[in-house]
């Protein structure tokens, strides 16, 4: 009997310590790679990922990548480590999440390439074609409204209060002779369904999303973002993780010239390469 009680002692002790600690390593497969969870926007950022994919198979690592439609999302699950990294945001939007989002603990670990935001009409050439009273739809993500208006201002048509530079809001506007009317209640990946359904006189549109809305960029932009302002978009991980040899390799082969001629070949200078 009392045989019988210990061997049903350590069959209990055995499934306890498989519950606990015996749990299967989910980060390499079978054959030994490692494996990379990253999240990113469906364009261009996992079209990138996945040119990528060949290139780190080599280096022994698996890459998965999940797609976002928001811009809210990557950072929580990247917080939940849900993922290991995530790419689709600027420094001005990656800064702006960690000011509201204290539990973020985020840091950049390389810039991948840059995507102007672009002005679009179906009516108008120009901006300064623009009637008085002209309806301007634009994102309601405050980091964008800081690389959109110094557009208009250098084009003369509105004036920014001095010094608000990249952190430009539309209460910072001091002259607007056209009176130009500035909305900004439209989430990001909207923008592109405004501007198909005819929404504004000119509809303001991350590079991504009228990439993904199919926008006709060089039918129907008309101003955008100069090459010298435009912000790199980043691989982001938590800070804990910013040495681990996975994130090192994937930024590596990003920055390699194999991914850097597909970004420069596939979206023909809608998304240019971050130096």
């Amino acid at each position: 009997m009392k045989k019988i009680i210990s061997f049903i002692v350590l069959a209990i002790l055995a499934i306890a310590l498989t519950a606990c600690g015996g749990e299967k390593d989910d980060s390499s497969d079978s054959a030994g790679n490692k494996k990379l969870v990253v999240g990113a926007s469906a364009v261009p950022h996992a079209e990138v990922l996945d040119a990528a994919k060949p290139l780190l198979k080599e280096k022994g690592i698996d890459l998965e990548v999940q797609v976002f439609q928001d811009y809210i999302l990557p950072n929580v699950t990247l917080r939940d480590k849900d993922l290991d990294a995530n790419y689709f945001q600027t420094p001005g939007y990656l800064a702006l999440q960690m000011e509201e989002n204290k539990d973020f603990d985020f840091v950049s670990v390389g810039e991948i390439h840059k995507e102007p935001i672009g002005i679009y009409s179906k009516e108008y050439k120009s901006l300064k074609d623009l009637p008085n009273g002209a309806k301007i739809i634009m994102s309601d993500s405050l980091s964008d409204h800081g690389r959109i208006l110094p557009i208009f201002e250098k084009e003369g048509l509105i004036k920014l209060k001095e010094g608000v530079g990249a952190n430009a809001r539309v209460e910072d506007i001091v002259e607007n002779p056209k009176n130009l009317d500035f909305s900004t209640l439209i989430e990001a990946k909207l923008l592109a369904t405004s501007f198909e359904s005819g929404e504004g006189d000119a509809v303001v549109i991350n590079t991504n999303y009228a990439l993904e809305g199919n926008v006709d960029i060089g039918k129907y932009g008309i101003a955008f973002e100069g090459d010298d302002v435009v912000p790199a978009n980043l691989v982001v991980v938590r800070s804990e993780d910013k040495d681990r040899e996975e994130i090192k390799a994937l930024v590596e082969v990003l920055r390699s010239k194999e991914i850097q001629d597909f970004i420069l070949e596939k979206y023909q200078g809608a998304v240019t390469v971050s130096e």
